[in-house]
């Protein structure tokens, strides 16, 4: 027997179950391009960076602001490039033109003598020829756990291309959830 109802039944659960499937579908591949293309997430691997950063934190990482705009005095950043095997979060110290050096564990930048609370023991120039000018489309980075950190001290400086992103927010633990400076 044909009841008008059940034809209609199954195309609307068909109808709907496409829907679904359409929707999880977008918001998979959305979720995917975002992950890749504007924020991740972050593991810090190592103690380079400590006192700010110490290895299992989770932070977020802005892989967009960076298509538009250069790295600051200050950034913490992601690199992921030739330079290093492996996926490095480091301070940014100098910029292209800038004239660097080390003198007495201290730091000096075009000059100056940097205020560096963040930073974790004293800097020497690891063998670095002193002071040293910054090329045009790469930043000197450092650790700010200074007395062990491989950064640009040891690597060289860091192509701009090798920036992968900027480390803006700090996740897990929830008690240091907050925004990275």
């Amino acid at each position: 027997m044909n009841h008008p109802e059940a034809r209609q039944a199954r195309p609307r659960w068909v109808k709907e179950l496409m829907e679904w499937t359409m929707s999880l579908t977008i918001a998979i591949v959305a979720a995917l391009l975002i992950q890749t293309y504007v924020y991740a997430q972050s593991e810090v691997q190592n103690i380079s960076m400590q006192n700010t950063l110490v290895a299992g934190q989770r932070l977020i990482e802005d892989k967009w602001s960076y298509r538009f705009t250069t790295p600051k005095h200050g950034d913490i950043i992601i690199i992921n490039g030739p330079e290093s095997e492996l996926r490095l979060i480091k301070r940014v110290i100098a910029l292209p033109g800038d004239e660097l050096d080390m003198r007495d564990g201290l730091v000096y930048l075009n000059g100056q003598k940097l205020d560096e609370p963040y930073v974790k023991g004293l800097t020497f120039a690891e063998g670095m020829k002193m002071p040293y000018k910054v090329s045009h489309e790469q930043v000197f980075v450092m650790g700010d756990n200074r007395e062990n950190s491989q950064d640009s001290r040891v690597l060289g400086p860091i192509h701009l291309s090798s920036v992968e992103g900027k480390a803006v927010l700090r996740i897990w633990p929830l008690n240091k959830f907050g925004a990275l400076q």
